[in-house]
Protein backbone atom coordinates (compact mmCIF):
# COMPACT_ATOMS: atom_id res chain seq x y z
CA UNK A 1 0.00 0.00 0.00
CA UNK A 2 0.91 3.28 -0.68
CA UNK A 3 0.00 6.39 1.61
CA UNK A 4 0.11 8.77 -1.08
CA UNK A 5 -2.42 7.24 -3.15
CA UNK A 6 -5.99 8.81 -3.12
CA UNK A 7 -5.03 12.18 -2.51
CA UNK A 8 -8.37 13.90 -3.26
CA UNK A 9 -10.07 11.26 -0.99
CA UNK A 10 -7.65 11.55 1.74
CA UNK A 11 -8.24 15.29 1.72
CA UNK A 12 -12.06 14.96 1.64
CA UNK A 13 -11.90 12.70 4.98
CA UNK A 14 -9.67 14.78 6.43
CA UNK A 15 -12.28 17.61 5.43
CA UNK A 16 -15.20 15.65 6.91
CA UNK A 17 -13.41 15.19 10.22
CA UNK A 18 -12.95 19.33 10.67
CA UNK A 19 -16.78 19.77 10.00
CA UNK A 20 -17.59 17.16 12.50
CA UNK A 21 -15.50 18.80 15.07
CA UNK A 22 -16.56 22.67 14.01
CA UNK A 23 -20.19 21.75 14.01
CA UNK A 24 -19.84 20.16 17.81
CA UNK A 25 -20.34 16.19 16.91
CA UNK A 26 -16.82 15.50 18.42
CA UNK A 27 -14.59 16.69 20.93
CA UNK A 28 -10.55 16.63 21.06
CA UNK A 29 -9.42 13.18 19.67
CA UNK A 30 -12.39 11.02 19.25
CA UNK A 31 -14.47 10.35 16.45
CA UNK A 32 -13.13 9.23 12.70
CA UNK A 33 -14.62 8.73 9.12
CA UNK A 34 -13.93 6.04 6.52
CA UNK A 35 -14.23 5.53 2.99
CA UNK A 36 -14.50 2.74 0.92
CA UNK A 37 -11.46 2.59 -1.69
CA UNK A 38 -11.13 0.20 -4.33
CA UNK A 39 -12.98 -3.63 -3.57
CA UNK A 40 -11.11 -4.54 -0.30
CA UNK A 41 -9.80 -1.16 1.19
CA UNK A 42 -11.18 1.93 2.69
CA UNK A 43 -9.09 5.37 3.87
CA UNK A 44 -10.19 5.90 7.70
CA UNK A 45 -8.67 8.62 9.81
CA UNK A 46 -5.64 7.35 12.17
CA UNK A 47 -4.19 8.88 15.55
CA UNK A 48 -0.74 9.76 15.10
CA UNK A 49 2.24 10.80 16.96
CA UNK A 50 1.64 13.83 17.07
CA UNK A 51 -2.21 13.84 17.23
CA UNK A 52 -4.11 16.98 17.89
CA UNK A 53 -7.70 16.19 17.20
CA UNK A 54 -10.05 16.20 14.72
CA UNK A 55 -10.06 19.67 14.07
CA UNK A 56 -6.72 19.89 12.89
CA UNK A 57 -6.76 16.88 10.74
CA UNK A 58 -4.70 16.86 8.06
CA UNK A 59 -4.89 14.70 4.73
CA UNK A 60 -1.47 12.77 6.03
CA UNK A 61 -3.55 11.47 9.23
CA UNK A 62 -5.86 9.19 6.54
CA UNK A 63 -4.12 5.78 5.96
CA UNK A 64 -4.94 2.96 4.04
CA UNK A 65 -6.48 0.06 5.68
CA UNK A 66 -8.12 -3.49 4.13
CA UNK A 67 -11.39 -4.68 4.83
CA UNK A 68 -9.85 -7.50 6.34
CA UNK A 69 -8.83 -5.21 8.97
CA UNK A 70 -4.99 -5.87 8.06
CA UNK A 71 -2.81 -2.52 7.80
CA UNK A 72 0.51 -1.47 6.65
CA UNK A 73 0.57 2.20 8.54
CA UNK A 74 3.77 4.75 8.76
CA UNK A 75 5.35 5.04 11.92
CA UNK A 76 3.74 6.76 14.44
CA UNK A 77 0.36 6.18 13.25
CA UNK A 78 -2.46 3.54 14.37
CA UNK A 79 -5.71 3.05 13.32
CA UNK A 80 -8.67 3.70 15.93
CA UNK A 81 -9.89 1.31 18.48
CA UNK A 82 -13.37 1.46 16.75
CA UNK A 83 -12.02 0.10 13.13
CA UNK A 84 -14.34 -3.17 13.90
CA UNK A 85 -17.46 -0.77 13.86
CA UNK A 86 -16.30 1.08 10.13
CA UNK A 87 -15.43 -2.96 8.75
CA UNK A 88 -18.48 -4.31 9.72
CA UNK A 89 -20.25 -2.06 8.21
CA UNK A 90 -19.02 -1.83 4.96
CA UNK A 91 -18.68 -5.48 5.10
CA UNK A 92 -22.03 -5.89 5.39
CA UNK A 93 -23.82 -2.93 3.69
CA UNK A 94 -22.22 -2.72 -0.24
CA UNK A 95 -24.88 0.26 -0.79
CA UNK A 96 -22.03 2.23 1.46
CA UNK A 97 -19.23 4.14 0.73
CA UNK A 98 -18.60 6.24 4.06
CA UNK A 99 -18.83 5.76 7.51
CA UNK A 100 -18.90 8.06 10.16
CA UNK A 101 -18.80 7.71 14.25
CA UNK A 102 -19.44 10.47 16.37
CA UNK A 103 -20.11 11.50 19.78
CA UNK A 104 -22.39 14.46 19.56
CA UNK A 105 -23.97 15.37 23.04
CA UNK A 106 -27.66 15.46 22.61
CA UNK A 107 -27.70 12.14 21.22
CA UNK A 108 -25.82 10.72 23.55
CA UNK A 109 -28.35 12.26 25.89
CA UNK A 110 -31.77 11.42 24.84
CA UNK A 111 -30.14 7.41 24.53
CA UNK A 112 -29.78 7.50 28.11
CA UNK A 113 -33.13 9.12 28.87
CA UNK A 114 -34.35 6.60 26.84
CA UNK A 115 -36.00 8.43 24.45
CA UNK A 116 -36.17 7.84 20.75
CA UNK A 117 -35.58 10.45 18.02
CA UNK A 118 -39.11 11.43 16.56
CA UNK A 119 -39.99 13.41 13.47
CA UNK A 120 -40.66 16.50 15.79
CA UNK A 121 -40.08 19.31 13.03
CA UNK A 122 -41.34 19.47 9.89
CA UNK A 123 -39.55 22.20 7.20
CA UNK A 124 -37.09 23.26 9.69
CA UNK A 125 -34.99 20.10 8.78
CA UNK A 126 -36.74 18.00 6.53
CA UNK A 127 -34.17 14.77 5.93
CA UNK A 128 -33.99 14.70 9.90
CA UNK A 129 -37.69 14.30 10.07
CA UNK A 130 -37.79 11.80 7.29
CA UNK A 131 -34.98 9.46 9.39
CA UNK A 132 -36.76 9.82 12.17
CA UNK A 133 -40.30 8.89 10.34
CA UNK A 134 -39.33 5.83 9.07
CA UNK A 135 -37.01 5.36 12.62
CA UNK A 136 -33.53 5.75 13.71
CA UNK A 137 -32.94 2.41 15.75
CA UNK A 138 -30.11 2.17 18.69
CA UNK A 139 -27.67 -0.20 19.65
CA UNK A 140 -28.42 -0.82 23.26
CA UNK A 141 -24.31 -1.43 24.42
CA UNK A 142 -22.65 1.75 25.69
CA UNK A 143 -19.42 -0.10 24.45
CA UNK A 144 -16.24 0.35 22.49
CA UNK A 145 -16.97 -0.96 19.16
CA UNK A 146 -13.48 -2.52 19.20
CA UNK A 147 -13.95 -6.25 18.23
CA UNK A 148 -15.76 -8.39 14.88
CA UNK A 149 -18.35 -9.71 16.85
CA UNK A 150 -19.40 -5.77 18.58
CA UNK A 151 -19.06 -4.47 15.28
CA UNK A 152 -21.53 -7.14 13.84
CA UNK A 153 -24.18 -6.96 16.71
CA UNK A 154 -24.16 -2.75 15.88
CA UNK A 155 -24.37 -3.93 12.22
CA UNK A 156 -27.50 -5.73 13.13
CA UNK A 157 -28.92 -3.24 15.09
CA UNK A 158 -27.94 -0.45 11.91
CA UNK A 159 -29.92 -2.84 9.58
CA UNK A 160 -30.86 -1.35 6.20
CA UNK A 161 -31.00 2.13 7.89
CA UNK A 162 -28.50 5.52 7.69
CA UNK A 163 -27.72 6.32 11.27
CA UNK A 164 -27.86 4.03 14.24
CA UNK A 165 -27.57 5.93 17.76
CA UNK A 166 -24.88 4.10 20.37
CA UNK A 167 -26.40 4.26 23.98
CA UNK A 168 -24.12 6.62 25.67
CA UNK A 169 -21.44 6.36 23.28
CA UNK A 170 -22.87 8.20 19.90
CA UNK A 171 -23.62 7.49 16.38
CA UNK A 172 -22.62 5.59 13.64
CA UNK A 173 -23.85 7.28 10.42
CA UNK A 174 -23.07 6.08 6.73
CA UNK A 175 -23.64 7.44 2.90
CA UNK A 176 -22.94 6.78 0.29
CA UNK A 177 -19.83 9.62 -0.41
CA UNK A 178 -18.26 11.32 2.86
CA UNK A 179 -20.85 14.16 2.48
CA UNK A 180 -23.78 12.62 2.49
CA UNK A 181 -22.48 10.35 5.90
CA UNK A 182 -21.66 13.55 7.20
CA UNK A 183 -24.51 15.39 6.39
CA UNK A 184 -26.70 12.73 7.82
CA UNK A 185 -25.08 12.71 11.15
CA UNK A 186 -25.14 16.46 10.97
CA UNK A 187 -28.87 16.34 10.87
CA UNK A 188 -29.32 13.72 13.28
CA UNK A 189 -27.58 16.00 15.81
CA UNK A 190 -29.83 18.65 14.50
CA UNK A 191 -32.86 16.75 15.31
CA UNK A 192 -31.67 15.61 18.84
CA UNK A 193 -30.64 19.39 19.95
CA UNK A 194 -33.91 20.29 19.09
CA UNK A 195 -35.90 17.16 20.71
CA UNK A 196 -34.08 17.75 23.83
CA UNK A 197 -34.58 21.44 24.15
CA UNK A 198 -38.07 20.72 23.67
CA UNK A 199 -37.97 18.15 26.57
CA UNK A 200 -35.90 19.92 29.21
CA UNK A 201 -38.91 23.12 28.27
CA UNK A 202 -40.88 20.45 30.23
CA UNK A 203 -43.17 19.40 26.79
CA UNK A 204 -43.57 16.65 25.38
CA UNK A 205 -43.25 17.18 21.30
CA UNK A 206 -45.49 15.53 19.20
CA UNK A 207 -44.64 14.18 15.87
CA UNK A 208 -45.64 16.34 12.61
CA UNK A 209 -48.91 15.91 11.93
CA UNK A 210 -50.08 13.90 9.13
CA UNK A 211 -51.85 16.71 6.92
CA UNK A 212 -48.45 18.98 7.20
CA UNK A 213 -46.02 15.64 6.38
CA UNK A 214 -48.87 15.27 3.04
CA UNK A 215 -47.25 19.09 2.36
CA UNK A 216 -43.95 18.16 3.11
CA UNK A 217 -42.21 17.38 -0.36
CA UNK A 218 -40.20 14.25 -0.41
CA UNK A 219 -37.11 15.33 -2.13
CA UNK A 220 -34.89 12.35 -1.91
CA UNK A 221 -31.61 12.14 0.95
CA UNK A 222 -29.29 13.73 -2.08
CA UNK A 223 -31.36 16.79 -2.18
CA UNK A 224 -29.11 20.33 -1.62
CA UNK A 225 -26.77 17.88 -0.60
CA UNK A 226 -23.95 19.49 -2.57
CA UNK A 227 -24.90 23.13 -1.68
CA UNK A 228 -25.08 22.00 2.26
CA UNK A 229 -21.60 20.37 1.50
CA UNK A 230 -20.20 23.89 0.14
CA UNK A 231 -21.60 26.14 2.91
CA UNK A 232 -19.98 23.66 5.43
CA UNK A 233 -16.41 24.09 3.54
CA UNK A 234 -16.78 27.54 3.64
CA UNK A 235 -17.51 27.34 7.05
CA UNK A 236 -14.14 25.88 7.77
CA UNK A 237 -12.62 28.82 5.60
CA UNK A 238 -14.08 31.79 7.60
CA UNK A 239 -13.25 29.54 10.89
CA UNK A 240 -9.42 29.27 9.58
CA UNK A 241 -9.69 25.52 9.52
CA UNK A 242 -9.58 25.41 5.39
CA UNK A 243 -7.03 23.14 3.87
CA UNK A 244 -7.65 23.35 0.39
Amino acid sequence: MQVTDYSEERLLVAEGCRILALRGLVDDILGHISLRVGEDSLLVRCRGREERGLKFTQPDDIHLVRLDGSTELPDGYSAPNELPLHLATLRARPDVSAVVHAHPPAVVALTLIGVPLLGVVGAYNIPAMRMALAGIPTFARSVLIRSDALGSAMVDALGDRPVCLLRGHGLTATGSSVESAVINAINVDALARIQLQVLQAGVTPAAVAPADLDDLPDLGPAFNEQHVWRFHLADLEHAGLGIR
